[in-house]
């Protein structure tokens, strides 16, 4: 029964989203909300459980540093 409830959530979610785009709005405008969207609510539940990367990790990833 929890995955459904959460399903809904993640539909009204995205209702709430769309509804904030303009009238004008692309199935390309509503596909990168949704998809900008999932990717910050995974990196918060990574976050909540621990997983984490320093600033200067992701620098040497990127070979900024």
């Amino acid at each position: 029964m929890k995955a459904k409830t959460k399903a809904v959530s993640a539909k009204n979610q995205a209702r709430r989203l769309i509804d904030k785009l303009p009238a004008s709005a692309s199935w390309d405008d509503v596909m990168q909300q949704i998809f900008v969207r999932q990717k910050i609510e995974a990196g918060l539940a990574d976050l909540n459980v621990g997983r984490r990367h320093s600033q200067a990790s992701i620098k040497r990833e990127f070979g900024v540093a």
